[in-house]
């Protein structure tokens, strides 16, 4: 037991304070620090390595900081070696009375449980902690797949948790994190590199960083995905993620992926291909842009739209294959509107597509995304899908032109690297 309360020791905050936390994602931890002096279950989830777990210690760090004791603040990160013991929600749960015991906070106590799909039916630990009438606890949780509230988790808390849902860098903070101006050329280069945390730690070599993004890619689709779901054909699920992030920003559906399988020989059931793609989504490698008819405001099932969690998977896996440059800023755009809250689809207008209709709350933005409005027939192309939609939402064409293009009947021109500043 002495040996659990010096790991404890050596990853929380009772004795000294970290030499730095990390690029303070200040977007997560204010939503966080927002809901909290209650017994709603914070929960975190996204793609390993997109930063959760720097989040939930800055989150703490916060708090402490704002004068909360450092012993009432307990931080496990269950992916870490030194957590091996902990298996099930009984061990889980044996851990957390022996820091009760040993630590003694007194008041309101924070746990903090990282990456807690490690852990067998870790759902009861979180149910029993949030809802002990006869302490004060607040617990924050991050996972690194989506199903975490489709279950027993989503049944025993009834509500009773704020969801955030984690991204790797935006814009914002890649330029914040290398002390950077914001502007087109530096906006082209967030598009060559990608957002993923870690990139910025590693040297700028690109057999390095390429070795990484393998690695990454590697550890998600075996733990989070082969291991987790006993997965028989291991090279289906490889090259579905490559197909998907290869085609990513194009419209596909599950026939066309079976069709384009078979023509290369392989023999692949709609079945299988269907639910691989299900478990590619639940990791967050991948995220699906449903399709949604604007006059009849309506979805529209079949054929969607797959964008990358992050550019960084084409730039350094898949970088022979041809991906023009407006694919990729669809795809930055999209993650853009996901970051800032947004629920989003692309739009169907009587044939023609409109890249993004999205909502947040009572707010509904219209978004034609293109490289650049390069000459007339683009311009044309690019406000007429909009001038078609006849209502007072807001919309917006967004280019990598770096003049300022005024607006036509109420359709305002954005810079890429200025989208932040309109949502």
């Amino acid at each position: 037991m002495e040996e659990h309360i010096e790991i404890l020791t050596k990853y929380n905050f009772w004795e000294k304070l970290p030499p730095s936390p990390g690029l303070l994602r200040e977007e997560y931890t204010q939503k966080i620090i927002r809901h909290t002096g209650n017994r709603l279950v914070k929960v975190l989830t996204g793609q390993r390595r997109a930063g959760k777990s720097y989040i939930l210690r800055q989150s703490a760090l916060q708090l402490i900081q704002r004068g909360t004791p450092a012993k009432n603040t307990l931080v496990i990160n269950l992916e870490l070696t030194d957590f091996d013991f902990i298996r099930t929600y009984k061990d889980l749960d044996n851990l957390i009375k022996l820091y009760l015991k040993e630590i003694k906070p007194q008041g309101r106590i924070y746990i903090f449980l990282d990456e807690i799909q490690f852990v067998e039916d870790w759902e009861r630990v979180v149910n029993s902690y949030s809802q002990d009438y006869t302490a004060e606890y607040e617990l924050f949780i991050s996972g690194s797949n989506s199903k975490m509230l489709a279950g027993e988790l989503s049944t025993l808390l009834s509500g009773r948790y704020v969801h955030i849902e984690v991204y790797p860098f935006g814009f914002q903070e890649y330029t914040q994190a290398k002390g950077i101006a914001q502007n087109r050329q530096t906006y082209i280069e967030y598009m060559n590199r990608g957002g993923l945390p870690e990139l910025f730690s590693l040297p700028d070599e690109r057999e390095v960083v390429q070795n990484y993004i393998a690695s990454l890619c590697n550890s998600i689709l075996l733990k989070d995905i082969i291991q987790r779901h006993s997965i028989r054909d291991a090279r289906l699920l490889e090259d579905l993620f490559a197909f998907l992030i290869n085609n990513a920003s194009n419209l596909v559906s599950t026939n066309n992926i079976a069709n384009y399988f078979k023509s290369q020989g392989r023999k692949n059931s709609y079945d299988s291909i269907s639910t691989y793609i299900g478990y590619i989504e639940e990791s967050f490698l991948v995220h699906r842009c449903e399709r949604y008819g604007i006059k009849g405001k309506e979805s529209l099932a079949g054929i969607a739209k797959f964008y990358a969690n992050d550019l960084a998977y084409h730039n350094f896996l898949y970088a022979g294959h041809s991906y023009g440059i407006g694919y990729a800023l669809e795809n930055l755009v999209f993650l853009e509107l996901k970051r800032k809250g947004f629920s989003v689809n692309t739009g169907v207008l009587e044939k023609q597509e409109i890249d993004f209709v999205a909502r947040k709350d009572d707010r509904v933005i219209y978004i034609q995304s293109t490289y650049m409005l390069q000459d007339e027939q683009t311009f044309q192309r690019e406000y007429a899908a909009l001038e078609r939609i006849h209502d007072n939402y807001e919309k917006f064409v967004l280019s990598l032109d770096d003049i300022d293009i005024p607006s036509q009947q109420g359709i305002h021109h954005i810079k890429a690297w200025n989208l932040h500043n309109y949502l």
